[in-house]
């Protein structure tokens, strides 16, 4: 004889779909997470960018609050889940890029 699940259990298949659809929605819940920390990013970047262009073109530029605001992205890399954070690492490295080549465009202290 064969038992058929009635209405009030699931089969393999509804509980399989049920565990896709919960963590197609964490995925969901980290992308959620993940675009403003990338917006604040790229946003970040091209503030550095401007200042890069800026400064090789012999304009002074005030970096108050730079500091400030990496820190505050750190922060909010740290806190995010693992994979969501590792996805944030090219936009980082660009990042780093970009500091790197302000640094080297900013004058000598004193000069």
């Amino acid at each position: 004889m064969t038992h058929s699940p009635g209405p009030d259990r699931p089969t393999a298949s509804d509980r399989r779909s049920a565990k896709d659809r919960s963590m197609a929605a964490g995925d969901a819940a980290a992308d959620r997470h993940v675009a403003p920390v990338l917006a604040a990013i790229q946003s970040m970047q091209g503030t550095v960018s401007l200042a890069r262009a800026l400064t090789e073109a012999g304009r002074h530029i005030d970096l108050a609050g730079l500091d400030a605001e990496a820190a505050r992205l750190c922060a909010a890399v740290a806190v995010l889940p693992q994979d969501a954070a590792r996805s944030l690492r090219p936009a980082l490295q660009a990042l780093v890029a970009e500091v790197d080549g302000l640094a080297v465009a900013l004058p000598a202290p004193g000069r």
